[in-house]
């Protein structure tokens, strides 16, 4: 059992690491049209010069303005080291802080004048940028109190929600994905909801996946997802809700993994969704709304319903198109990107955690012991494994895996250790 102390440690590792997740996925976001060639700027050098005009809102709301160098390092490490290498590092010099110096604050005058609504922390991070300063040599507040005090805090932009319709140009160019309360279904003498998770794809109205659950959980939505890519392709853009399906912390990592952008819809915005919720509509009146739910014998029965459902929805001609969703797809077949191998895309929908190997050699998965090689007593590791199926975890360790054993106590009692010191106990000698 952890300690109050060792649970408050564990909540606050989690959220900067969901941080860190966040803004590895949004450096994603930005590279993208470079790595993939799809900027409309005459060239990659003016896609970044054009993005680097305008300040970037980070995850944790701070407004920070990046060069073009910037944005091609990210580019550079993608191609390297992929997801991974988006992700922030720690710094070395961590915890350490001075006061701001003359040059300092004469840029933080200078910064205040050409942009009076950048924030404190903005000037901040804008200088880190520019290699003015480092991370440690000021925190936030103290940037905060210097421009409290001088009378030099900025103008607020007022919140504007701006929305119009918008196409992706190409099929799989965005996947939008939901989910829709079912029916009850009594199996084996018990009635249950069930929820129809499903995925669309942008362009084309193709409904490249769909199935009944008994739980509308992260784990059934990755499924149904991770069949949509391998049948349709990867996506450029998932675009989601803020439901426990689809903001978790392992669906970033899978997308970055992708080279998919990850897009939630702004908070109490129903319209945002309105290609997949307009789908809904049509299934719930073509289909749902016709379906006697009495006479289903089990969940199986009713996705083999729903299937027959897409395959029709598919190959007719749908209204908003004035298209069949699978030719549309077909005509943009050119512009798809399917997985590079069954192989790989297995790889990236390994779900990733961080673990601290105790001083007996195990980590817990699930409330659940696992014995760990002696070799990492003491390290924090990255542990990878098919959601569902703990048997298949591992330890990545410089590209070399290290599987995971259920921790038997009992055999591991029977295991003789090659300690430096013979401890007798009742008279038997280990």
């Amino acid at each position: 059992m952890l300690s109050s102390f060792q649970e408050v440690i564990f909540i606050m590792n989690e959220k900067l690491r969901n941080n860190d997740i966040a803004l590895a996925s949004l450096r994603l976001a930005i590279i993208q049209p470079a790595f993939n060639g799809t900027y409309p700027d005459m060239s990659k050098q003016d896609y970044y010069a054009r993005i680097a005009e305008k300040p970037l809102k980070l995850p944790d709301g701070r407004e920070v303005r990046y060069s073009p160098g910037t944005y091609s390092c990210w580019e550079s490490a993608y191609r390297k080291g992929g997801f991974d290498a988006l992700i922030p590092k720690e710094r070395s010099d961590k915890g350490h802080c001075r006061r701001l110096d003359a040059d300092t604050i004469s840029k933080i005058y200078e910064l205040r004048e050409r942009f009076p609504r950048l924030t404190a922390s903005g000037i901040r991070s804008k200088m880190i940028a520019d290699g003015l300063i480092n991370a440690s040599d000021a925190s936030v507040s103290t940037f905060q109190r210097f421009i409290r005090k001088n009378s030099l805090k900025g103008d607020s932009p007022a919140g504007i929600r701006d929305r119009k319709a918008f196409e992706e140009e190409f099929a799989t160019g965005m996947y939008q994905a939901d989910t829709l309360y079912g029916p009850f279904i009594k199996e084996n003498g018990v009635s249950r909801r069930a929820y129809c998770i499903m995925i669309l794809d942008d362009k084309s109205r193709l409904i490249v996946g769909g199935k009944f659950f008994y739980q509308d959980n992260a784990m059934n939505f990755q499924r149904v997802f991770r069949d949509a890519v391998a049948t349709y392709g990867i996506p450029g853009k998932l675009y989601v809700d803020n439901g426990s399906p689809y903001k978790n912390e392992q669906l970033p990592l899978i997308c970055g993994q992708l080279g998919t952008v990850l897009i939630h819809t702004p908070l109490r915005d129903g319209a945002s969704k309105g290609k997949v919720e307009r789908n809904f509509r049509t299934l719930r009146q073509r289909f749902l709304n016709t379906l006697d739910a009495s006479s289903l014998k089990d969940i199986g029965q009713l996705n083999r319903m729903l299937a027959d459902y897409i395959r029709k929805h598919n190959t007719s001609v749908h209204s908003a198109t004035g298209m069949p969703p699978y030719s549309r797809y077909m005509e943009d077949l050119s512009h798809i990107r399917m997985p590079k191998s069954s192989e790989w895309l297995e790889e990236c929908f390994l779900h990733r955690v961080k673990r601290k190997v105790r001083n007996d050699a195990t980590v817990m998965l699930d409330k659940k012991f696992f014995d760990v090689p002696m070799e990492f007593i003491g390290s924090s590791v990255e542990i990878r494994y098919r959601p569902g199926e703990l048997h298949s975890a591992f330890i990545l360790q410089n590209d070399k895996r290290f599987p995971l054993m259920p921790t038997d106590k009992t055999a591991n009692s029977k295991v003789k250790r090659s300690n430096p010191y013979n401890v007798r106990y009742g008279g038997d000698i280990l």
